[in-house]
């Protein structure tokens, strides 16, 4: 199984960034999915996440509202739309994939990918 994370990159305080994470080795629609992030001297943290269907999400409050994650089944991929980011988003994001479940907790993820960095300017 393989999880790419790609899409991230230096962007302004205000401004906008779309994360990708293509899957491969798994049968993407059986999968919940979700986002976490790790700054710098933290413990990583959960973002969003989504079933496998794309019909139920989920947001952690410091995102909700701002960030919008979604789904393709047809190409294998997931994405995180990141709107307004503050510094405070400044991170490692990471995809995961959980078996049938939609779930923020992060040690029910059975795979995960290497990250990409999303650094927010102020």
């Amino acid at each position: 199984v393989q999880l790419q994370a790609s899409g991230g990159g230096l962007v302004q305080a205000g401004g906008s960034l779309s994360l990708s994470c293509a899957a491969s080795g798994l049968t993407f629609n059986k999968y919940g999915m979700g986002w976490f992030r790790q700054a710098p001297g933290k413990e990583r943290e959960f973002v969003a996440a989504i079933s496998w269907s794309g019909g139920g999400t989920n947001y952690a409050d410091s995102v909700k509202g701002r960030f919008t994650i979604s789904r393709d089944n047809a190409k294998n991929t997931m994405y995180l739309q990141m709107d307004s980011l503050k510094p405070e988003d400044t991170a490692v994001y990471y995809c995961a994939a959980v078996y049938r479940v939609l779930t923020p907790e992060e040690d029910q993820y059975d795979y995960w990918g290497r990250g990409t960095l999303v650094t927010v300017s102020s």
